[in-house]
Parts: C-alpha cells; sequence; structure tokens
C-alpha cells in the first residue's frame, strides 16, 4: 500500500518499552490488550495505516512519559487469532519528533508530529563503508555466546549493510534507553558504531543501560 506524499499531522502511540522499530525494517508485535485492539482496528480503516512505536519514560508519579523520538510503521500484516488477539506486523517508514500529545476519546494514547528532519528514512537503503565485517562479526559472535544467543551465521554474513545493522539493532537484548540511543542514530554508520559501544561494553561486564547518558 503506497503511502500518501504528506504523512499525517497526528498518529497513534503504541509506547513498549524495548521495542525498537527502525525505517525499511519490519517489527512483529502480539496485540491483546483491549486498548490496542482498538488502536489497530482504528488503524486499519486509514490510508496510511500508520502506528507509531514509543520508548516510554517512567516517572515517580502521574503517567509514563514518552521519549521524543519514535519511528512509525505501517500495518503491513494482520491475523486474527480465535481468543481475538492480533498479530501484526509493522513495516518502518519514518522517524517522527512528537510535539505533543492530544487530548480525545481514544484509549490509547495519540500524538501530534513533526516528520522534519527524518527525510532520509524515507529515502534509499543506507550503506556502511566503515563497516569491516570480520571483527564486527567477531564481536557480534562472542556477544551471543555471553547471552545465549542463535542465529544463522551464513545469512547474516550475506545480509546487506542496512539490513544487518538494523535487524541486530532492534534483537540484541539492550534495555530501552541504549534501544532509543539506537534509534535516534543519524546515520547507519553511527548506529554500528553505537552498536559497537553498547555490545562492547555488555562483554565487559557493565549494565548495557550506563553506556548512553
Amino acid at each position: 500500500m503506497p503511502l500518501p506524499a504528506e504523512l499525517p499531522d497526528t498518529i497513534a502511540i503504541f509506547p513498549l518499552p524495548g521495542a525498537l522499530l527502525l525505517p525499511r525494517a519490519r517489527l512483529p508485535l502480539h496485540i491483546f490488550e483491549p486498548r490496542y485492539l482498538a488502536m489497530v482496528e482504528d488503524a486499519l480503516k486509514t490510508p496510511d495505516r500508520l502506528i507509531g512505536m514509543v520508548q516510554p519514560r517512567e516517572t515517580p508519579n502521574g503517567p509514563d512519559k514518552l521519549q521524543a523520538i519514535g519511528c512509525a510503521g505501517r500495518l503491513s500484516a494482520f491475523s486474527e487469532t480465535e481468543d481475538g488477539r492480533y498479530m501484526i506486523t509493522l513495516s518502518g517508514v519514518s522517524r517522527f519528533r512528537i510535539l505533543h500529545e492530544v487530548e480525545g476519546f481514544t484509549p490509547y494514547r495519540r500524538c501530534e508530529v513533526s516528520w522534519t528532519g527524518f527525510e532520509r528514512d524515507r529515502g534509499a537503503t543506507e550503506k556502511d563503508p566503515g563497516l569491516d565485517r570480520t571483527p564486527f562479526l567477531d564481536l557480534l559472535n562472542r556477544f551471543f555466546q555471553t547471552q545465549g544467543l542463535s542465529t544463522d551465521w551464513d545469512a547474516v554474513r550475506e545480509a546487506e549493510d542496512e539490513l544487518l545493522i538494523n535487524s541486530l539493532s532492534m534483537l540484541c537484548p539492550f534495555p530501552p534507553e541504549d534501544k532509543q540511543a539506537l534509534l535516534e542514530a543519524p546515520t547507519l554508520p553511527t548506529r554500528r558504531e553505537t552498536l559497537v559501544t553498547l555490545i562492547e561494553f555488555a562483554l565487559h561486564g557493565g549494565e548495557a543501560g550506563e553506556v548512553m547518558q
């Protein structure tokens, strides 16, 4: 489904800790809370089918705050289970900056957003000329071993730069604040550098959340 030339000013927001969506990547989600079931149903009725993924920021009092930058995804796959849950896939379209939260009658949160500054997200696939795969994959292998993770290493070696770096950024078990740092990286090489820093810090026994301040 093609997106409109102008992205909407107001979108539904799904604040999910640790769930990272990046442009041109895909994020599968299992939806079961009533308010988010309603969000999916409403999104399906819109021309663009956009849902904004945002990291929440917990506060001692009152409702959770939201990080300033999120990523919108188009609802590109949808199925319903027998007990009424939804299995969906979001295809990353563009990052956005939250301007303010919109009051309304929906059970889920909605925000007015700006797409300015993220035009690159809707362009061509990015390359990373500085990616040296041999040491990068060696580092990744050590990290996966310490985390008890497994993967298809042949597929990893053959993956294009953007698919490799973005998939790892989304899948690696980092805390929300580090996922946010990966989201906000302005370019693919910057995201790879951030990813390497997080992995190296984790391998040295640090808490991943202490890396990016």
